[in-house]
C-alpha cells in the first residue's frame, strides 16, 4: 500500500510547498507538512510545542501526526505526495535524542523514490512558521539526506527551476 505514498522533502525553503500545490493542481493528492500545521496550531495556543521553544515535543507531535497522515491516505486511490512525513519527523526527533530512526519509524515506509528540494537561497524566505535561517536550513537538508540514503530510499534531488518544470521532473521519475 505505501508504495503510492510519496515523500516531497528537503531544505526548509526550498519550493516543496508550490511544488506540492502543482501536483495538488494535476489532480493528485497531497497532505501538508506536518511541522507547519503544528506551528501554526501551538501559535493558536500554549506554544510549548513550537520547534524554537521545545525540539523534542514539536518532534513527538510531528512524528504522531505524519502516522496519522500515512493510516489516513493508505486508503486513497492514486499517488499521494506528502509534503515532509514521518521520516523527516523521526530525522528531527533522533536528532535531539529521542530514539534511533529505526526505533522511531518501525515497519512504516513510504514510496522507495523520494524527492528533496535543495538548498535555492534565491528563494528561501522565512515567516511566522519557519522562523529559522537558511544556514539551519541548510543542515537539517544535509541530515535528511543523510538520514533518507540510511534508510535505504532512492533519492532524486529535484532540480532548481519553474515549478512546472518541477512537477514534470517527479512525475517523470515516478514513471508509469
Amino acid at each position: 500500500m505505501t508504495n503510492r505514498l510519496v515523500v516531497i522533502s528537503g531544505c526548509s525553503g526550498g519550493g516543496k510547498s508550490t511544488l506540492l500545490r502543482a501536483l495538488a493542481l494535476r489532480g493528485y493528492a497531497t497532505v501538508e507538512e506536518p511541522g507547519r500545521r503544528i506551528v501554526i496550531e501551538e501559535q493558536r495556543g500554549e506554544g510549548r510545542a513550537l520547534p524554537w521553544v521545545d525540539m523534542r515535543a514539536f518532534a513527538e507531535r510531528a512524528v504522531a501526526m505524519a502516522r496519522e497522515d500515512m493510516g489516513r491516505m493508505a486508503g486513497q486511490e492514486g499517488t499521494i505526495f506528502f509534503d515532509r512525513g514521518l521520516i523527516d519527523a523521526a530525522s528531527a526527533l533522533a536528532s535531539v535524542g529521542g530514539g534511533t530512526l529505526d526505533e522511531i519509524i518501525g515497519t512504516d515506509r513510504y514510496h522507495p523514490q523520494v524527492f528533496l528540494t535543495p538548498p535555492w537561497p534565491e528563494i528561501y524566505v522565512g515567516d511566522s512558521e519557519r522562523q529559522h535561517g537558511l544556514e539551519a536550513g541548510i543542515a537539517e537538508y544535509e541530515r535528511l539526506l543523510m538520514d533518507y540514503r540510511q534508510l535505504g530510499y532512492d533519492i532524486h534531488i529535484v532540480p532548481k527551476g519553474p515549478v512546472e518544470e518541477r512537477a514534470d521532473y517527479v512525475i517523470e521519475m515516478l514513471g508509469p
